[in-house]
């Protein structure tokens, strides 16, 4: 284990605006949007929580109040379901509240916009030496091991190492993503990054995405880019940019190729494409949903 010290912390993501999902998100976070039954932050949590994650910090927004509400206790509604005899459903209702430790920061307006900036907001409640998983809240990942589990067990054998959940993607959607380039010989450490590159300029297919095992020096890293004014593409803070500093000053961060299917939400088609994923193998809708796919004229 790296350092002899245990993951006990992550830090989610979910101060978007969520614009390709307007007006549906005009006064809710994109987060909490359903994948059937539970909204998509939940997913999250439950893998964090499946992964031995005690801890988890939420970098919010103003007027988030209702994913802040969804983590914790609603007396009313149980008093109802446990007076209807709706015992199951109380259970799950109750385990949303109880599942870990969860603390919420507001990503300050003053912050450059960028996936980067919420590790600013998470700067203090992130120790010295501290390593943590740090998630994108619109990317999931369907897999028999948790997605933060693997990264997690790739961070224990690669001390001082960071870690990053990468995935093969299909040429044609290379300049969609940051894309990594290793480093010659080796078969998982990272050289560099490239963010978004066109599809003959690509260093390689694998793409990285909203998985992460981090620690303050990244932090360090964007803090002082922040204070310098030193942005990136678009004006904006890259975590991207963060990283390939950290290399380039003699850090080494490895690629986890995580065993399972990668499910971003973070546009419509892909949204209902993940619902129609997570709806096929849900034990009490996927046989019926199945045969309703079947019988369309497609």
């Amino acid at each position: 284990m790296a350092g002899g010290k245990k993951i006990s912390k992550a830090v989610i993501a979910v101060a978007g605006y969520g614009t390709r999902f307007l007006p549906a998100t005009k006064n809710q976070p994109k987060e909490m949007l359903p994948i059937i039954d539970k909204p998509i932050v939940q997913y999250l949590v439950e893998e964090c929580v499946e992964s031995g994650i005690e801890n988890i910090i939420m970098v919010t927004r103003f007027g988030q109040s209702v994913l802040e509400n969804h983590f914790d206790s609603n007396i009313e509604l149980e008093q109802q379901l446990r007076a209807n005899g709706k015992l199951s459903l109380l259970k799950k209702v109750q385990r949303v509240s109880q599942m870990a430790n969860i603390v919420y920061v507001r990503q300050r307006k003053h912050f450059p916009y960028g996936n980067g900036t919420p590790l600013l907001a998470a700067k203090d409640l992130i120790d010295e030496n501290e390593a943590f998983v740090f998630m994108w809240g619109d990317d999931l990942v369907k897999a028999k091991v948790p997605a933060t589990k693997q990264i997690i067990q790739v961070w224990e054998k690669e001390a001082g190492a960071l870690v990053m959940a990468a995935q093969e993607v299909p040429a044609d959607e290379v300049d969609r993503y940051g894309i990594v380039k290793l480093k010659k010989g080796s078969e998982n450490q990272v050289e560099a990054l490239v963010e978004k590159p066109e599809p003959d300029k690509s260093p390689s297919r694998l793409a990285q995405y909203g998985r992460f095992v981090l620690d303050r020096r990244i932090i360090d890293i964007l803090w002082e880019n922040f204070e310098k004014k030193s942005l990136g593409k678009g004006g904006e803070l890259w975590l991207t940019d963060a990283i390939e500093q950290f290399i380039r000053g003699g850090g080494k961060v490895v690629v986890a190729e995580v065993a399972g299917k990668w499910m971003t939400t973070g546009d419509p088609l892909r949204y209902m494409q993940t619902q129609v994923e997570f709806a096929l193998e849900r034990e009490d809708l996927g046989k019926d949903f199945r045969n309703y796919l079947k019988s369309l004229r497609l």
